[in-house]
């Protein structure tokens, strides 16, 4: 009983666990700190992280390092 109560608890805490990476830079929400991030590489690549004016700006797909 102890080794399936374990087991459960392994297996709950890995779910949990998952998502703790945050968002994904490759489409995932664009939080403040996504845009942060992703603004802080882009200027340090020489560019400037822009939004498209088609989308919506929600989802970090919507944002590209442009160059000056």
């Amino acid at each position: 009983m102890k080794i399936l109560m374990s087991s459960l608890l392994l297996i709950s805490l890995g779910a949990c666990a998952g998502s703790a990476g945050g968002p994904d830079p490759l489409g995932g929400v664009a939080s403040y700190d996504a845009l942060k991030n992703a603004r802080e590489a882009c200027v340090a690549k020489g560019g400037e992280l822009m939004r498209d004016d088609q989308n919506s700006g929600k989802r970090m797909s919507d944002f590209a390092c442009k160059r000056k």
